[in-house]
């Protein structure tokens, strides 16, 4: 009834070097949650270098916009409508250049659906007024031109001013649609080459601008003949040499398309990129679309705010408190436009 004493003892013996073992697990896994003990290496956090690029880019954007809005903030003389715009367009790309730093900070330290579509709105709707901003100088430059004697009037400071609560008003709707559900966040298939923008969002973002730099294109096309025709009438009125004249519209002319070109140079890679790709398409097509785009807000300051003579002059004044006779004494020609 007892059985074998040798079997017995055989099986007293392996049940106690099995219960042996199992304490020996037990304790490994208690001494791996005991502090003093170390633990495995996490992973380390992998930073995309592009990132590090837009980020960069971002804060040269706000160091940059942000001396023409307190240049423009400081001085009171600069509240005509031309730099009420070129304020707009300043404060626009200072907001996107925050944004894209923001979008970098949350990027790797605070991951989260809220923080991906507040960051993606803002940069949506700063990079919306700036296109706008620049679309709305166009057109101050225009009228400037074309209705040279009643430019001057209530009505254009009242004009400029509807201008602004305008295209602010459409930038903050389309910053505003990724935040209300215009998003692919459920739905993966629909999103663009900018996530978590949809395909359909980018389209309307991509033809809209299009459609902005076609009117720009030719407005600045009849901005050119005025220049011409106004050109070729003080040189007339002067008796100035065909040469002048020449020289003067050539410099209208190439101001003109340096305006343009840097404009669509800019934009137009990642505006074309945006309408025919979709998610699935590589990452590092995006970012080297996107990333001209970021340099229109670092060139803008330069072309319309520090090229302004208004402008040199109250940044003059900040710096050393004084103007240089060249800035008070140099006056305005027909191709400063």
């Amino acid at each position: 009834m007892n059985g074998d004493p040798k079997a017995n003892v055989s099986g007293w013996l392996r049940d106690y070097l099995d219960a042996g073992a199992a304490v020996e697990n037990v304790s490994a896994a208690a001494s791996s949650r005991v502090p003093g003990v170390e633990p495995e290496p996490e992973p380390e956090l992998v930073v995309n270098p592009w990132d590090i690029v837009l980020c960069t880019s971002g804060t040269l954007i706000s160091c940059e916009n942000a001396i023409v809005v307190l240049i423009i903030l400081h001085n009171p003389s600069l509240r005509a409508p031309m730099f009420l715009l070129i304020g707009s367009l300043a404060l626009a790309d200072l907001l996107a250049g925050v944004g894209l730093i923001v979008n970098f900070a949350f990027a790797y330290l605070l991951q989260s659906e809220a923080t991906r579509l507040v960051t993606i709105g803002l940069i949506v709707a700063s990079f919306s007024a700036s296109v706008c901003s620049l679309l709305a100088i166009t057109v101050d430059r225009y009228l400037s031109l074309y209705y040279a004697l009643t430019y001057h009037s209530e009505r254009t400071v009242t004009f400029t001013y509807v201008m602004l609560v305008m295209l602010w008003g459409t930038s903050i709707c389309l910053g505003l649609l990724p935040i209300l559900g215009w998003n692919c966040l459920r739905d993966e298939s629909t999103c663009s080459v900018v996530r978590p923008l949809t395909k359909n969002n980018t389209a309307v973002l991509s033809i809209s601008f299009l459609f902005m730099f076609a009117l720009m294109l030719q407005l600045y096309i009849q901005i050119c003949k005025i220049v011409m025709r106004h050109a070729h009438q003080i040189a007339l009125q002067h008796h100035f040499l065909a040469t002048s004249h020449y020289v003067t519209t050539r410099r209208g002319v190439s101001t003109l398309a340096l305006i343009l070109g840097t404009f669509a140079a800019c934009w137009m890679p990642f505006t074309l990129y945006s309408l025919i790709a979709d998610y699935t398409y590589p990452t590092i097509y995006t970012y080297a679309t996107l990333l001209p785009a970021t340099y229109n807000s670092i060139i803008n300051p330069v072309i319309y705010a520090f090229r302004n003579q208004e402008i040199q002059k109250a940044l003059c004044l900040i710096c050393c408190g004084c103007i240089p006779s060249s800035l008070s004494q140099r006056t305005r020609s027909p191709s400063d436009v």
